[in-house]
């Protein structure tokens, strides 16, 4: 007779629970589907006593196609859709709503919120910004440099400074070690017919999906949408997200100097999983694992923001463990890191330490879909990636602490690991020497 490890049997009620709650809250938010003839896909959900409406468009291609040498295209060109700022502040100040254009490296995403009395406006303000032509020379000269401005002044931080570093240092010229938001130097490269290029090929009616949640009714959205968005081009080709896999990175730790800093912000990253693969929830919990386990083994850290985290997307992913110590700390804060990859890649956890990591994710995932924007990225995140939360705690429910150590070896043994350092390197120099031995 085949019986279940003990750990299931302790867990069991617990997480079929939660599974089961999180499944039937997410059947219950199941959208009305309908498809545009040029291809796009409409997810619908009427909520009559709402008196806002909120649209929420993907287009299923992001950063990641930026050209080598010309990051932030595609977030410059989400600039370029709504050059005009009299449009946001029609939309913020007139009709008390929002409008968002947010870049990432698997999508391109435009948020508009407003009263349901004036979805048609919105639809149409959607509708100027896809189909009219992009703005003349001068105008996107401006858009750059006010890019280049934001982007100087945002990417100063050291913790920014430290990730942008690891991610570099990890993936090299791989699109995932690449900024999303661009530098001030790649930026001033690109052109208007880059720009051009970028929406020709990936802003494409059977390139995205509209999630449309608010006070208004069926008949009346789907006239809109025909009517404003159907005239939207349909590309004949699709572009793979398909690319040359990185080479192995540098062994040596990266020390990038910052003078004056009193710390240090250290990363350790090595290649994760992309989103669709089904050993990604395990990876989720390893890493929730893995910051317990290193702020345990090295006291200093539990004072400080210290984390390590699985971020999962279309084409792979990344394993990172990072924090902010002392230069005096960073040898030590260093090996307590590596001695924990090794550890979990030795043996399984613990029933207990477990336990605690697969219930904190399945709360992480069982977030409530009474807002519009949660339900709408939810949705949009299954079409995108083809997997829904659904899936991840049917995976959790089954998982067991042998699952955790299989995905632990997968991630840590004999893989390249990539070290950045950000802080005063005349300090370093005296505080953490070995770090500079070649």
């Amino acid at each position: 007779m085949m019986t279940r490890p003990i750990h299931l049997l302790l867990a069991l009620p617990v997480v079929l629970c939660l599974t089961s709650a999180l499944c039937a809250h997410q059947l219950s938010a199941e959208p009305q589907r309908e498809q545009l003839l040029n291809g796009l896909k409409i997810l619908l959900q009427v909520r009559n006593a709402d008196p806002h409406v909120l649209l929420r468009l993907r287009v299923h291609s992001g950063a990641i196609f930026d050209l080598a040498g010309k990051e932030g295209t595609m977030a410059l060109l989400g600039d370029a859709l709504f050059p005009d700022p009299s449009v946001r502040r029609f939309i913020t100040e007139e009709l008390d709503g929002k409008l968002d254009v947010t870049v990432a490296h698997d999508y391109l995403e435009i948020t508009l919120v407003g009263p349901s009395r004036d979805f048609e406006r919105l639809v149409e303000i959607l509708r100027n910004a896809l189909l009219n032509p992009l703005p003349d020379e001068a105008t996107i000269a401006q858009l750059r440099e006010a890019r280049r401005k934001l982007v100087r002044e945002t990417s100063i931080a050291p913790n920014i400074i430290a990730d942008q570093a690891a991610l570099a240092r990890l993936f090299g010229n791989y699109p995932l070690g690449r900024p999303i938001a661009g530098t001030a130097d790649s930026l001033a490269r690109i052109t208007r017919a880059d720009l051009l290029f970028a929406r020709e090929r990936f802003l494409n009616a059977n390139n995205a999906t509209l999630v449309i949640i608010g006070g208004v009714e069926r008949l009346r959205a789907m006239r809109a949408v025909r009517q404003l968005l159907g005239p939207w081009r349909k590309s004949e080709t699709r572009v793979p997200a398909t690319f040359r896999q990185p080479d192995p990175p540098d062994p040596r730790p990266l020390i990038v100097n910052l003078p004056g800093a009193e710390t240090a912000e250290l990363r350790l990253a090595v290649r994760g999983l992309a989103r669709r693969d089904r050993d990604r929830p395990a990876a989720e919990v390893l890493a929730l694992i893995a910051q317990a386990r290193w702020t345990a083994a090295f006291a200093p850290l539990a004072r400080v923001a210290a984390f390590a985290r699985h971020n999962a997307h279309l084409i792979s992913g990344v394993f990172v463990m990072g924090a902010p110590v002392g230069p005096a700390d960073v040898i030590s804060a260093l090996e307590a890191a590596r001695k924990t990859w090794v550890e979990l890649s030795a043996k399984p956890p613990s029933v207990e330490e477990f336990e605690r990591a697969r219930r904190q994710r399945l709360a992480d995932i069982n977030r409530p879909l009474d807002r519009p924007e949660a339900l709408a990225a939810l949705w949009l995140d299954q079409e995108t990636y083809g997997v829904n939360t659904s899936d991840e705690a049917r995976a959790l429910a089954s998982m067991s602490p042998a699952d955790v150590q299989r995905v632990a070896v997968r991630l840590f043994k004999d893989a390249p690991v990539a070290t950045a350092i950000i802080g005063d390197e005349e300090v370093l120099k005296t505080k953490a020497s070995a770090l500079f031995v070649p």
